[in-house]
């Protein structure tokens, strides 16, 4: 495949795509378990095992869409077809989620929960994958990946940075009934149909801006040694995917940070409004004003990958990130004095501070696994002869999303453990309660955190190493033409 510098409306429209997964996590991450244990009353160990369930789903999911699209010929290229085949399910599903029958028995909440939630999860596997794929398609420069990738990156942060500011102030404004806002249950079905129809556009644009690259992606395939799909081949792809020493040191990495991520992640609704005291009239200035540090991420990422090369990125980000994040939760857990007071204007200036940090340094990070992820599928084609970047990508997905599975369960289970109540209003939880969040939250888990980003010491792919690999790459590429 030729280096040509893609044109700009194509790296966009590529980024652009990564909308729908924002929308889609922030249901998962801000709204959903909130929803079913707060609004509806399943018990949270219950709706997180749903949620777990349908992630392994997903899991599952994800090397079969990755082998597939490697293998599939069309006229439209390996990833255009799917891509665009799962926009509608995805947005179906989305709002079925978010509006279940009312005056149902828990356990067919959470039948509800547990079937769409994997529908959900299916459908965005058939978009995500192959989205992640096509970006390692589009260009195999080394740099022009870092900047591919990070505009995908910063239009997922964006997303999330907006969908919970826009659905805070059009859907959930906090009430006398309603504090915290979210336990309104009508707002749900016109947020769910808005979030769905975004989703829609998102991957709308990311296909049709992308088209034009269609008759090369297609002619790069069809030169590809054609495979079959079989689920043994599939097992032997996977397996060979670990054979290769960087995607080892990435995917385990990547696997004990996303358990304690998930289990974070489970509390992080609960933390804004009972840790830190916040309505979401105030919360929303938190991810509007990460929009600063996206902007700064783009700005920061090519010269730090420059200057540090991909790997020392990744960890140093990941590591200041961590110690940001901790910084306000251990002064409040520790309860000193100058500290500000919950839902104060000051304690909500610490936070977008914090929040505006996290958000330059969050982008870089997911950005840089990715770029990464796409010079191992080099690697990996150098090694074996197949171009396998389905089977990369589905594997990095399947890192994610089965250790989130167990995450979500011990999260979830921790908040039974700690006995917090369900539809509790602001100002009536037990300070012991609250305490134990925040310590679960912050530095408990933080530990594990930092033991997963140092396990990124082991990759091996610098930017000398690129270059060797797609030399070795073009001679053998012209010695079969020359056979």
């Amino acid at each position: 495949m030729a280096t040509e510098k893609l044109k700009r409306s194509v790296v966009v429209s590529f980024g652009f795509g990564q909308l729908a997964e924002a929308v889609k996590n922030s249901g998962f991450n801000v709204f959903l378990l909130f929803y079913y244990n707060q609004v509806l009353g399943i018990s949270a160990t219950l709706s997180s095992i749903a949620l777990a369930v349908a992630l392994l789903f997903d899991a599952i999911s994800d090397p079969v869409v990755g082998s597939y699209s490697d293998k599939l010929r069309t006229p439209y290229g390996r990833r255009h077809p799917l891509i665009l085949l799962a926009a509608l399910p995805l947005a179906v599903s989305f709002y079925c989620l978010f509006n279940p029958p009312s005056g149902l028995p828990d356990w067919i909440y959470f039948i509800w929960l547990l079937v769409f939630a994997i529908l959900v999860r299916g459908a965005l596997t058939l978009y995500h994958v192959p989205h992640l794929a096509l970006g390692a398609e589009l260009t195999e420069d080394y740099d022009q990946r870092s900047s591919l990738y990070a505009m995908s990156t910063f239009f997922g942060f964006m997303g999330g940075a907006l969908v919970v500011p826009i659905s805070y102030t059009l859907f959930f404004p906090t009430t006398q009934a309603f504090n915290p806002a979210l336990l309104n249950q009508a707002a749900y079905q016109p947020w769910a149909l808005s979030a769905g129809g975004v989703m829609i556009f998102a991957i709308a644009v990311c296909a049709l801006g992308t088209w034009r690259e269609v008759p090369r992606l297609a002619a790069r395939g069809d030169s590809l040694p054609q495979q079959r799909m079989r689920f043994g081949e599939l097992l032997l792809e996977f397996k060979g995917a670990f054979q290769n020493r960087s995607f080892r040191a990435i995917f385990f990495g990547m696997m004990l940070s996303t358990v304690i991520l998930a289990v974070e992640g489970v509390f992080n609704p609960f933390m804004g409004f009972h840790f830190w005291g916040m309505t979401t009239e105030q919360l929303r200035w938190i991810p509007l004003s990460q929009l600063v540090g996206l902007c700064l991420s783009v700005i920061l990422l090519p010269p730090f990958t420059r200057w540090l090369d991909k790997k020392m990125t990744l960890i140093v980000s990941a590591l200041l990130v961590i110690v940001n994040i901790n910084i306000p939760i251990v002064l409040a857990l520790m309860g000193v004095t100058w500290f500000p007071e919950k839902g104060s204007d000051a304690l909500l200036t610490l936070l977008i501070v914090s929040g505006l940090v996290t958000a330059a340094l969050a982008p870089i990070i997911f950005a840089t696994l990715n770029s990464m992820f796409a010079d191992i599928a080099d690697e990996h084609e150098l090694d074996t002869g197949y171009r396998r970047e389905g089977v990369i990508f589905a594997a990095r997905s399947f890192a994610v999303k089965a250790t989130s599975s167990l995450g979500l369960i011990f999260g979830g289970a921790l908040l039974d453990v700690i006995a917090f109540p369900r539809g509790a209003l602001m100002g009536t939880v037990d300070s012991d309660t609250v305490w134990l969040l925040g310590f679960i939250a912050g530095p408990a888990t933080s530990v594990f955190t930092i033991l997963g980003v140092l396990m990124y010491a082991g990759y091996r792919i610098d930017r000398h190493r690129h270059e060797e690999i797609k030399a070795l790459l073009q001679r053998a590429k012209a010695t079969e033409t020359i056979d």
